[in-house]
């Protein structure tokens, strides 16, 4: 969705920082216990040349790869690259992590385009069935409290640390989840984290609201009292004609920093503004929707969590900035959407975890609490002046044009889940990349570059690097699904390589000895010197390497929920997954303009594949099973 290919040039290279640069803090946490993880290597020169020349071969021609190894080869010969991966070393011995400054900047606060639909992603919840308005309120103040008792954990830093094949992560993500916002600038933004505020955003029918969520005595509201407060501000905004400020923050970047900086021009407003920034998070009442059928639902409820349907809808029923805004529709489509910057999804996907489970344990067990009077909540006022009203009808109309050129498409694929790749012991995740790399090929014949997220917090402060799904194996398998002269038993074999060489290229990600990370560094570095931007950065290989058609990422989350984000490129499509044991939830974006791209199509072909390749296992004995 973002403006082309200077968007896939943006966000296609990037991991996701967790000490923000451009982080302001007002109150500075103690520093989670992170002295004993080791710190972000910088690869072997040689290796990363190496493993990129590999990565392309399955993209080019051959006269294509002949060109690039020569100035590869004149890369690494010459000492421009010897200089450049120097000055590399030299800054990661002086920080803590030497990509996180460099990725934030680049990935996310440099960048102009809107963060609806572009760089936020949504999270789809199962449907919930509520009988009334009280319902709404009622799950609403449960999901509150759930937030509160996870954030207890954070503020005594009782969260435990995770590990991944034993080792430690970096839990530092999960101090920039709550009470952080992104600010706009007319040329970029910052992140600012406001820790020791006591209030939550709430909003309904585009009125927004303070919800102090504690006591005097420092404890936490009860559900019930809660409740009685989301009571109060619905009560007090049943008015559906007010103006949607919040959609000013859907806007293109530099639009909504001009904008952001007229309406704080007036003394009212910029109070406003502030106490939503300084928020813990925002719930958002949303109206409900027009009725869709079963089949089509979850496609909406998608849409609904990326961007809020449009003007006439929801859009305006949100704070786009806020880092973590919770969904609640009157008509049961409830999630999330986040903010990208300060986090990515697995701390998210982490903390809704425990609030689901925190919910199902609040319904076993009510207890009422003795209730306390309490203030009505702050309704926050907005002077709208005929220049923030203009912008209003301009964002409006930028929304719906936004809205109307994504495709989403959220299913559950039902005839199986993870339990199909475990019994033929087969990695499921890189067993669903192969169904993906099989439905590309299938469509269009070709294979192309695909970016799958892999987790660097086995580092101090890590982000994610970039697992390049696409392979000689995996392009090999594709091929030989559909060849009538190939048996059934080659095919399996060559899945059997093709996942295996996932693996590999997934496990080297983590450790961080993959390519993308440190060839931005290397790029970085030559565009901090001044020096001419070396020949392998301006050759047509990097534009091929770096045009993610296929942007994806598996959220492994025990919750039955699905994760949604828009595709990287015009021409591309976004694909979100979690694997459950007996099905698997999966969201397709793509955009409309884009002849090429088409997300129900690419979605059945996804299925087919998907049917396919079990088809295939059952018809294949294979004697290590």
């Amino acid at each position: 969705m973002l403006t082309l290919l200077a968007r896939s040039m943006t966000r296609a290279s990037r991991p996701l920082l967790a000490r923000p640069v451009g982080v302001a803090q007002e109150w500075a946490r103690p520093i989670v216990q992170q002295e004993g993880l080791p710190k972000l290597p910088v690869p072997p020169l040689q290796q990363t040349c190496d493993r990129y020349l590999a990565a392309l071969e399955p993209l080019l021609s051959p006269e294509e790869l002949e060109h690039t190894r020569d100035l590869l080869n004149d890369f690494l010969t010459s000492g421009v690259g010897d200089r450049l991966q120097k000055g590399l070393e030299r800054r990661a011995s002086k920080k803590e992590n030497w990509l996180t400054d460099w990725w934030m900047q680049s990935a996310y606060l440099d960048s102009r385009m809107p963060v609806a639909m572009y760089t936020s992603p949504g999270v789809v919840l199962p449907r919930v069935h509520f009988k009334d308005r009280q319902g709404q309120i009622r799950f609403a103040a449960k999901l509150i409290a759930g937030v509160l008792s996870f954030k207890k954990m954070l503020d005594n830093e009782t969260l435990p640390v995770q590990h991944l094949g034993g080792k430690p992560l970096c839990m530092d993500q999960y101090y920039h989840v709550l009470s952080c916002c992104r600010i706009p600038g007319p040329k970029k933004d910052s992140i600012v984290n406001h820790d020791h505020h006591t209030h939550i955003t709430v909003v309904h029918n585009f009125q927004f609201f303070i919800l102090d969520v504690y006591n005097s005595d420092h404890t936490p509201l009860s559900v019930d009292q809660i409740y009685l407060q989301l009571e109060k501000i619905w009560n007090s905004s049943l008015q559906t004609n007010k103006e949607p400020i919040g959609i000013l923050t859907s806007q293109h970047r530099n639009t909504w920093g001009k904008a952001y900086n007229n309406l704080l021009k007036d003394k009212t407003n910029k109070e406003s503004v502030r106490a939503i920034e300084k928020s813990i998070f925002t719930v958002c009442l949303d109206a409900p929707l027009a009725s869709v059928s079963d089949e089509l639902y979850y496609s909406r409820a998608a849409a609904q969590m990326l961007h809020g349907g449009g003007s006439r809808w929801n859009s305006g029923n949100r704070w786009f900035d806020k880092t973590l805004q919770f969904i609640i529709g009157e008509d049961g489509s409830c999630g999330l959407t986040y903010e990208h910057a300060p986090t990515e999804g697995p701390p998210i996907m982490y903390l809704l975890d425990y609030v689901v489970e925190y919910m199902k344990r609040t319904e076993a067990q009510m207890v009422r609490a003795p209730m306390i009077p309490l203030p009505m909540p702050q309704k926050l006022r907005f002077n709208i002046t005929p220049e923030t009203k203009k912008d209003i009808e301009s964002a409006k109309q930028n929304m719906n044009i936004m809205v109307h050129e994504l495709d989403v498409r959220a299913f559950i694929f039902s005839e199986y889940g993870k339990d199909v790749p475990k019994a033929n012991k087969l990695s499921p995740d890189g067993y669903i990349q192969m169904a993906m790399q099989l439905a590309y090929y299938r469509m269009y014949k070709e294979c192309c570059s695909t970016y799958e997220s892999a987790s660097l917090r086995m580092f101090r402060l890590g982000r994610t690097e970039t697992i390049r799904s696409t392979t000689n194996d995996s392009f090999a398998f594709v091929k030989a699904m559909d060849d009538p002269a190939k048996q059934n038993s080659e095919k399996v074999s060559l899945l059997d390589k093709a996942i295996s060489a996932h693996r590999a290229y997934a496990t080297m990600a983590v450790h961080g000895q993959a390519i993308d990370r440190h060839m931005l560094g290397l790029k970085m570095v030559a565009i901090e010197d001044l020096t001419s931007l070396p020949e392998i950065f301006m050759d047509t290989a990097w534009a091929v390497a770096q045009h993610f058609n296929l942007y994806t990422s598996q959220v492994g989350c025990k919750t039955d929920c699905v994760m949604v984000l828009g595709p990287l490129v015009p021409d591309g499509y976004g694909v979100c997954y979690n694997p459950m044991e007996n099905h698997i939830n999966f969201a397709v974006t793509a955009y409309n303009s884009c002849e090429e791209t088409n997300a129900s199509k690419f979605s059945r072909a996804l299925r087919r594949a998907l049917g396919d390749m079990r088809t295939l296992l059952e018809q294949t004995p294979r004697p290590n099973i």
